[in-house]
């Protein structure tokens, strides 16, 4: 055993304004698993999280809903904490950003930046939505890249190429939230010089060690030049006010990861063990580590060191960043049921399963990970029941009926117990690493060696010969230390197995060494089953209900007894002509193209059309189509469709578009 280490370790600050899904889950999942492992060598760590409660968006969905921002995030908080703590995430505290520890600690940061002359302040020229009379964040403008050419893309980097760029490079930009297009103001804003640090974020990058990934992609943007860091945002925003200034505040991506120390700040009034400054402040003996996506690698890994260097923090001993989930070997998909929430998994599995396959899927680099729901119901059902869990039921069931629930004072075969112990430090040393993938790998081929040596034994046949009833219950008491071993190793990845395993051996609590000391002589409860096997009914089930769809709402109502409507309802509808100026695939969306439509005097209009299986973007480009011109436009996940074009046929690739007659012009009404 080595020296008790002191660690803290956070997660990426989930965004409070929309559910956690399967995507989220990889980061959580194997942050927890990497805090438990080191729980269970003994060591002193502590895993802090938040929600990330301000910004822009926050602000808007709270005004949609008619509440305060304060009471949307405190909702959504409430909603995380739920799901995290069903799929067996143990936050040693979960808090928020908007917090007084975070004020606090953002404005002394700020300051501290501002005395060394890292801060300054100029004018630049910003989107700005004159329909809505606000400043747009980068991501409330969606356009075409302007390197790659991949359209509908957020204002600040595109996820095809990954180039970074700002609004004004977009071409055709829009407001995400008026559909229009916006216009450049100026405002005066506050900037960090990220410059003035390359020297310290070079040395950093070589302490900490980074994923050889990771440091390909900074030396990258050392390359390019680090760009001066804009930290604020005009009113009206969500946030904490920048002091000295009226209608300025923080930029979200300042206070956010400032929400790590706060969160831990908040834990240590109520943990008198806790020291915020040891874990903190430079020239201690204690260990930081950051758990990311590979997403938001350019903020934790140059940003964030930078400001806390500056601000006389410590910085992280090292950031670990994950992979994007793949389902199905496709991006997560609301039309194909693959877009699974937290919550629409819990409702229909078991968490165990889960937390076991990510554990068999991931490393410590940044691949993305491929959730294949059918080898997820093989893996799963093959390794955990039929290799682990079958190790238990095999053999409890001869101890509890026949030796009265005790088990023998001896082991049969030391050396078969001392190869599982044996393989404790390789196990660790994976699990240390985030080598989970290699540490399932390694706990399932100690699964298979014990159940060969029930298969060679046959305790079943044995039991029939009463000069071998000894023989029984030592074989057996040897197949359930091995099983206690593996469960022992298995227990970071699931707990509440582990839990039920050490109430079944009748333990308090393990540690890692525990596995390579057997359990003799002791009583142990009867034997109920510890996990049942996936149903893969239940898989598509869930799918099933995570499956979102895109055909319109009848405008008579959802009422299938009466779905008539009455003349009134009818001319209620503006038919339009319209012009499809171009068309264009979704990326991500399986049915949907972006249509750009021009509808005469009405204007251009973006609508997304579920047609992609019966027409190629490229053959739409010149045809008239009539659309609902006075349909409410509808945000969507890939932006906002601003009417509707009319279809009919029963779905698939039999879907034949409304065209008007020849002579018809864009904007014509249709009567």
């Amino acid at each position: 055993m080595t020296d008790r280490r002191k660690i803290l370790v956070t997660s990426a600050l989930p965004y409070a304004n929309g559910s956690i899904h399967m995507g989220h889950l990889v980061e959580y999942l194997q942050t927890d698993i990497w805090v438990r492992f080191q729980k269970l060598r003994g060591h002193q760590c502590t895993y802090v999280c938040a929600s990330d409660a301000h910004g822009t968006p926050i602000m808007i969905k709270a005004r949609e809903q008619g509440v305060t921002p304060e009471e949307l995030t405190a909702s959504v908080s409430r909603e995380f904490v739920r799901d995290f703590g069903d799929f067996g995430v143990a936050f040693d505290n979960y808090y928020t950003t908007h917090s007084p520890e975070n004020e606090a600690l953002t404005v002394e940061i700020f300051e501290a930046l501002k005395a060394r002359g890292d801060i300054y302040t100029k004018v630049i020229e910003q989107a700005y939505d004159e329909q809505e009379k606000m400043f747009l964040p980068d991501r409330f403008v969606r356009g075409t890249c302007p390197f790659c050419h991949t359209p509908d893309q957020y204002g600040d980097a595109c996820e095809n190429c990954g180039k970074t760029y700002t609004p004004a490079d977009l071409i055709d930009p829009v407001s995400v939230i008026s559909g229009t297009p916006p216009v450049l103001r100026e405002s005066e804003h506050y900037f960090f010089r990220l410059g003035n640090y390359e020297a310290d974020l070079k040395e950093w990058m070589e302490e900490a060690r980074l994923d050889r990934n990771m440091v390909a992609k900074l030396t990258e943007w050392f390359d390019a030049g680090l760009r001066d860091w804009d930290i604020s945002r005009d009113a009206p925003y969500f946030g904490f006010r920048i002091p000295g200034s009226e209608d300025k505040y923080f930029y979200v991506w300042l206070d956010a990861p400032v929400g790590y120390p706060a969160s831990f700040k908040n834990l240590c009034a109520r943990r008198p063990e806790l020291d915020f400054d040891e874990y903190w402040r430079p020239g201690h003996d204690t260990e930081v580590y950051h758990f990311i996506g590979k997403d938001i690698i350019y903020f934790h890994t140059l940003f964030w060191p930078a400001v806390l260097k500056g601000a006389g923090f410590r910085t992280p001993t090292s950031v670990f960043a994950h992979g994007f989930l793949t389902v199905n070997g496709q991006k997560m998909s609301k039309t194909r049921g693959t877009f699974i929430t937290a919550r629409t998994y819990l409702d229909n599995l078991d968490p165990a399963y889960l937390r076991y396959y990510y554990a068999a899927k991931l490393g410590p680099s940044i691949e993305d990970i491929d959730l294949n729901l059918d080898d997820f119901v093989a893996r799963v059902n093959a390794d955990l029941i039929g290799k682990v869990v079958n190790i238990a039921s095999r053999c409890a069931g001869f101890i509890s009926k026949q030796f009265d629930g005790l088990l023998a004072d001896r082991l049969p075969d030391p050396a078969g117990f001392d190869a599982i112990a044996q393989a404790s430090d390789a196990i660790a040393e994976h699990y240390e690493k985030r080598e989970f993938s290699k540490a399932m790998r390694r706990i399932m081929a100690l699964a298979d060696t014990v159940n060969r040596y029930i298969d060679e034994q046959k305790p079943w046949q044995m039991i029939k010969d009463d000069a071998r009833r000894d023989d029984v219950q030592a074989v057996c008491t040897q197949g359930l230390n091995a099983f206690r071993s593996l469960m022992i190793y298995l227990a970071p990845v699931l707990p509440e197995l582990a839990l039920k395993s050490r109430r079944f051996l009748g333990e308090e609590s393990w540690c890692w060494d525990d596995a390579g000391t057997p359990l003799l002589g002791c009583r142990i409860a009867r034997f109920e089953a510890l996990l049942t096997r996936i149903d893969p009914k239940r898989v598509a089930a869930m799918v099933e209900q995570s499956k979102e769809s895109l055909e319109a709402t009848p405008a008579g109502g959802t009422d299938e007894a009466n779905p008539l409507i009455d003349i009134d309802d009818f001319v209620k509808l503006d038919l339009r002509v319209a012009r499809i100026e171009s068309a264009r695939e979704v990326e991500g969306a399986d049915k949907l193209l972006a249509l750009d439509l021009d509808v005469g005097e009405l204007g251009r209009r973006q609508v997304f059309a579920g047609i992609k299986s019966a027409y190629p973007a490229e053959e739409l480009e010149g045809r008239h189509v009539v659309v609902v011109a006075n349909l409410k436009p509808r945000k969507m996940r890939f932006g906002v469709s601003e009417g509707m074009v009319l279809a009919a046929g029963p779905g698939g690739g039999d879907i034949h578009l409304l065209s008007p007659d020849t002579g018809a012009t864009p904007g014509m009404q249709v009567k």
